[in-house]
Parts: C-alpha cells; sequence; structure tokens
C-alpha cells in the first residue's frame, strides 16, 4: 500500500545523508521542505520533496491513499528513550507526602519509591501488568510517540525481574510502535538487603544477569548509579557482568549528587547517562568526543522540583543532548514527549530545533534505533505525524499541553485511535 502526504506546509527533520545524532551548535539546525510531499510504501519513507518535485512517475497502480496537509507540518515521531511504563499502581499517596514537605530520599527510606512500586509488582499477574502497560502505549502513541525504551527494575527480585522483562518482550510482539527492554534489576536495594546491599549485587550478577541473558529478554543494562542507591563500584561490577552477555549499558547518572555515574558510564562505553541533574566541568570534558549520549528527563525534575540539568552549558560545550520522559509511576506519571519539549524550551533554555533533535534524532540513539527512527530519511520506518493547522516548529513547545497532533502513522499505517 501507499501513502502520498501532499500540500505539507513543512515537512520537518529532513535528514538526505546518514546521520547518528547532532551534537552543540548543530543541534541548533534542523532541516525542513516547505510546501512539501511524502511518500510512504509498505511501512517505509520512499520519496519526499517539494510539491514541484511531485510527478506521475510516483503514481503507480498501488492502492494509494492522498492526505492533504495543508498548513500542517509532518514530523517524524517522538523517540522516548527512557521510561519505566510497566508498574502495577501510580502513587499518589506520595505525591501528596512531597507537597506535605517529604523528599523524595525520605520517602525511598519510608518504604515508598520504588520499593513500594515492587511490592505491588509482586502482587500482579504479568497478563495485568501487560494490560495497563498496553493502556500507556496507546495514550503515548496518540501524543506523537513511535518508539520507546522500558526498563524492569520493580522487581528487584529474580523471579519478579524477569517477570516484568516478559511483559517487555510481550509487548514488542503486540505493540505497533519500536519497543526496546532495558534489564534494571540494580535500581534499588531492596529492604532485606539494607545492610548489606553487596549480596544483592551479588544475586543481580550471578542470578539475574545470566537468565536474562539466556531467555534474550534484555538490549540494554541499567544501574541506579546515585546517592542512596548503587555506588560507583556496584555499578562497576554490574555493567562488566553484564558486557559478558552482550548488554550494553545505560545508566541513571547523577540525578541526586556527584555520584560518579557518568565517570563510570563513559567508562564501559554507556550508549546513554541518563538525569543529570548533578553535572559539572568534569563530568561535561568526559562526555566529549565519546559514543555516550546525555540524556535528560525534565519530566522527573519539573515533578520532584529538583535542580535543572544545565542544558544550555552542555550544549554550549558541545555536547549532544536528549531528551525523554521518564514515564513512572513515582517521579515522572506521563509520557507526552510534547510537554517534554515545552519543558526543553521553557526550563531549559533550549530552541525549538534543539528540542526537536533532542527528542527525535540523538533520542534514537540513544535508544538505539538512530538506523531505522527519529528523521525523515529514504529508507527509514514511516512513524509519523501531522499536526493541526499550527504556524511552525515553534507551535508545539509554545502551546504546553494543548494537543496539537491530528493524524499518527505508525509503521506506514493511519492509526485510528
Amino acid at each position: 500500500m501507499k501513502i502520498l502526504l501532499e500540500n505539507i506546509k513543512e515537512l520537518v527533520q529532513v535528514v538526505e545523508e546518514p546521520l547518528l545524532f547532532r551534537s552543540g551548535a548543530e543541534m541548533g539546525t534542523v532541516k525542513t521542505i516547505r510546501n512539501a510531499f511524502l511518500i510512504i510504501r509498505d511501512e517505509v519513507i520512499e520519496e519526499f520533496g517539494r510539491m514541484d518535485q511531485l510527478k506521475d512517475k510516483y503514481m503507480d497502480d498501488d492502492l494509494l491513499i492522498e492526505i492533504d496537509c495543508s498548513n500542517r507540518l509532518v514530523y517524524p515521531s517522538f523517540v522516548d528513550s527512557h521510561t519505566h511504563l510497566v508498574y502495577s499502581n501510580s502513587r499518589e499517596s506520595e505525591f501528596v507526602s512531597r507537597i506535605k514537605g517529604l523528599t523524595y530520599e525520605e520517602i525511598a527510606r519510608n518504604g515508598g519509591g520504588i520499593l513500594n512500586s515492587a511490592k505491588r509488582l509482586h502482587e500482579t499477574s504479568e497478563e495485568e501488568l501487560h494490560k495497563s502497560a498496553m493502556d500507556r502505549i496507546l495514550e503515548i502513541m496518540k501524543t506523537g510517540t513511535g518508539a520507546v525504551e522500558i526498563k524492569s527494575g520493580y522487581g528487584l527480585n529474580t523471579e519478579d525481574e524477569l517477570k516484568m522483562l516478559r511483559v517487555i518482550r510481550k509487548i514488542k510482539e503486540t505493540s505497533p510502535i519500536c519497543i526496546r527492554s532495558t534489564f534494571l534489576g540494580a535500581h534499588a536495594v531492596p529492604e532485606e538487603f539494607k545492610n548489606n546491599p553487596s549480596e544483592y549485587v551479588d544475586i543481580v550478577i550471578n542470578e539475574m544477569i545470566p537468565q536474562v541473558a539466556a531467555d534474550e529478554l534484555a538490549d540494554f543494562i541499567d544501574v541506579f548509579c546515585d546517592k542512596g542507591f548503587f555506588s560507583q563500584q556496584d555499578t562497576d561490577r554490574i555493567l562488566m557482568a553484564g558486557m559478558k552477555y552482550g548488554l550494553r549499558p545505560k545508566i541513571h547518572a547523577n540525578e541526586l549528587g556527584y555520584t560518579g555515574g557518568v565517570q563510570v558510564g563513559v567508562k564501559y562505553n554507556a550508549l546513554s547517562v541518563d538525569h543529570l541533574e548533578y553535572i559539572g566541568d568534569e563530568e561535561i570534558a568526559l562526555l566529549k568526543n565519546t559514543e555516550t549520549m546525555p540524556t535528560v528527563l525534565p519530566g522527573a525534575a519539573f515533578f520532584l522540583n529538583l535542580p535543572l540539568s544545565p542544558v544550555r552549558k552542555m550544549i554550549d560545550a558541545g555536547l549532544p543532548v536528549a531528551l525523554a520522559s521518564d514515564y513512572n509511576p513515582g517521579s515522572s506519571p506521563s509520557g507526552n514527549m510534547s510537554f517534554i519539549s515545552s519543558l526543553g524550551c521553557i526550563k531549559y533554555d533550549m530552541l525549538p530545533e534543539e528540542v526537536i533533535n533532542a527528542t527525535t534524532l540523538n533520542a534514537a540513539y540513544a535508544m538505539g534505533v538512530s538506523d531505522c527512527l527519529g528523521s525523515i530519511s529514504k529508507g527509514k520506518i514511516a512513524n509519523l505525524f501531522i499536526t493541526s493547522d499550527v504556524d511552525g516548529i515553534a507551535s508545539l513547545p509554545y502551546h504546553f499541553g494543548s494537543d496539537l497532533i491530528e493524524t499518527v502513522i505508525i509503521n506506514g499505517e493511519i492509526q485510528n485511535f
């Protein structure tokens, strides 16, 4: 089947030569084509250009659906490279506790936070977890996301971590959008190992990782390397074990302090280091000219009132930056990447062009899918969205909270929600 998008006011994030990501000043560059067309054949982008280049040779006997995109913009779908969207229950009571003055760390020490989600997940069946997660997948698809990474980490024992990863595998099999899976057994130290966290690290290394690898349940491995969670030394041990089984690292780093997460991430060539509320000159210098994508999670900082990552300083120093939602029940209960884009502009002083790169091309790299998603490029998967009638690329972040996405196309198929 073939779909023709015609009279596109502006075709956004056109990349005609292979490009993994944009860094530094280049993040302010987004190529667009005005008064454009785009042709989708089956599930891939076949052709695009200016309307005056649309010739009869692009028309054939295949079934052709034509969509008039007058006054509308066409974007590659958002890529959300960091989420925890498989969980059992939301955590509104902790939200209220924070309003009353408790910190995220205090709530965690009182048995809340990640440990709370782990307890509830243990009591929830795989079928129930899959159903609720698919509801969230549908939710983020409606708001323009066409690829999402999902972590385990609410199991915190071998049986439940494997259960989570099996649910993620089923999501891969039943969801139309691109899914990548990350093993995050080292998300928090369970209560029974509170006085001996190294014993739990041994279980992650000797029990969990071999079974995850044997069942081919994960694409990546992650560790929450931060104050009150896992030390740089713990993280080092876990990553070494994971890499022996072919699991590339993605690190929770420097959300709560200068705890060495960036350093260990660069040491092990992590695909990304995520959060980065605390990042200084040393970490920025370490990240320059590496293959590790700095990834900022504005939703978590917004929801928890954390210090803001110095994104402007990072970009001005020549780093690339990706943005992700951190969709989870405790610190960022939203996967709306349009809102993340707004936060990027409003709170982090990012230009609209920088936000586009951070939520598409750079985020695709941080998820390991930049070869097939993240830009308007011939041969890439046709995961796109069409806006409503808007002025230009500043409209989406400017109209924070507004639904400006009119049509979603996933794998070359128009989605009917």
